[in-house]
This record gives structure tokens, C-alpha cells and sequence, in this order.
């Protein structure tokens, strides 16, 4: 049986605040599959948040073991996990986190040059990626010539340009009008249908209905 891509066991993340600890994640168990389509759902301080930090390496747990494509993630040191975000997990964020005044084919080959892969090789895999989103005439163009909803496709271009293990996807619709929300998420379920795995971070119910599971997280725990 093939192991889980993602195993989170008994994760605690505890912020010391002055005198006082906010427990932001207590004791929370997790499996994702490969190949599955999660939701993780709460509303604004439920630990979603922190949650997604920690699955997406940009964050350590206080307590417990997080393993993430075989790696015992709460062993590396602060380059092993720089490491691993950029090999093993493609981002994509609500507020598209693309570089300004930079051309959409190298907000998207940047993520390759943190991997060291040549320059001819970064430029033909990214194009290779803006088209496959249908971004073939927005090569040269900047984040202010593009809609949200372009926008949103070069963050997914990016995230997916490196053939990471992991999509994860916070809040991808959030600034998205109703059309273009619902076209990233089509974008995501046939990404889904080709075997990625996918991670989707959301409060609205609507878009956590598009994935095949959905966990609710609320004070730091999973519930029903």
C-alpha cells in the first residue's frame, strides 16, 4: 500500500503572546492520499490558518510529527525546509503573491531558479505552463496589464511549474468575482483529475463542496 502524502500526528502550534499562550493547533491529527482533494474549512480563528502554514512547511509545529512525502518535516533545519517548499509544494494564495513589474513568464520561471535549472530550460517550461492555462498571449504581460482571474493563473502556472507533490491552495477564489472563481476551480479539478493532490484552505462552504473531502477545523482540533 502506498504510503499518505501527508501525515500530521498529534500537531500542537502554541504563540507565547506576553504572559499568556494562544493555542492555535492542539493535538490535531491529519492523513491526506495521494491523488485526494481536500478542503480544510473554518471560519476566520479557527486554526485554518496556522494549519495551512504548517502543511505548507512556512511554519513549525510546537509539538508532534508532520511527515510530507516520506520527509519527517519537523526534523529539518530552517534550509531543509526552504528545500522542500520548493520541490514538493506548489503555492497558490488568495491575493496571488506575483512579483510587480515583472512579466508573467518570469513570475513563473522564478519559482525553477530556486532550484537551480538552467535559463533555457526556466523560460521553456514556464511558457510550457502559462499555456497550458491558456496564457500563451500573456507571456510578456505584467500583474497590472492581467484580471484577477489571469492573475490567479499565473499564480497556478507557477505553482505548478515545478511538478511539486502538493498543490496548496489557500483561499484561491477569494478575490475573484463569481465567474472567475469558479473558472480557477475548474481549473484545480482537472488538475485533480490528472492525479495531483491537492490541499484547498477556505471558509466558504461553496467552494469546499468542489472537493471530494472536506475537514472542518475549529479551536485548533478537526470536528465533524
Amino acid at each position: 500500500m502506498t504510503a499518505p502524502l501527508i501525515t500530521l500526528d498529534r500537531i500542537s502550534r502554541v504563540y507565547q503572546t506576553g504572559r499568556f499562550e494562544v493555542r492555535a493547533l492542539d493535538g490535531l491529527d491529519l492523513t491526506v492520499e495521494r491523488g485526494e482533494f481536500l478542503a480544510i474549512v473554518g471560519p476566520s480563528g479557527s486554526g485554518k490558518s496556522t494549519l495551512m502554514n504548517i502543511v505548507g512547511c512556512l511554519d513549525r509545529p510546537t509539538a508532534g510529527r508532520y511527515v510530507l512525502d516520506g520527509t519527517a518535516v519537523e526534523e529539518l533545519d530552517d534550509d531543509g525546509l526552504a528545500d522542500v517548499r520548493s520541490r514538493s509544494i506548489g503555492f497558490v494564495f488568495q491575493s496571488y503573491n506575483l512579483l510587480p513589474r515583472t512579466s508573467a513568464l518570469d513570475n513563473v520561471a522564478m519559482a525553477l531558479a530556486y532550484q537551480g535549472v538552467g535559463h533555457k530550460e526556466r523560460i521553456a517550461r514556464a511558457t510550457a505552463s502559462l499555456e497550458r492555462l491558456g496564457l500563451g498571449d500573456r507571456v510578456d504581460h505584467e500583474p497590472t496589464e492581467l484580471s484577477g482571474g489571469q492573475q490567479q493563473r499565473v499564480a497556478i502556472a507557477r505553482a505548478l511549474v515545478t511538478e511539486p507533490a502538493l498543490i496548496l491552495a489557500d483561499e484561491p477564489t477569494g478575490n475573484l468575482d463569481t465567474a472567475s472563481g469558479d473558472d480557477v476551480m475548474g481549473i484545480l479539478r482537472e488538475l485533480h483529475a490528472t492525479g495531483r493532490t491537492i490541499v484547498l484552505i477556505t471558509h466558504d462552504a461553496d467552494v469546499a463542496a468542489r472537493a471530494d473531502r472536506q475537514v472542518h477545523v475549529r479551536d485548533g482540533r478537526l470536528v465533524a
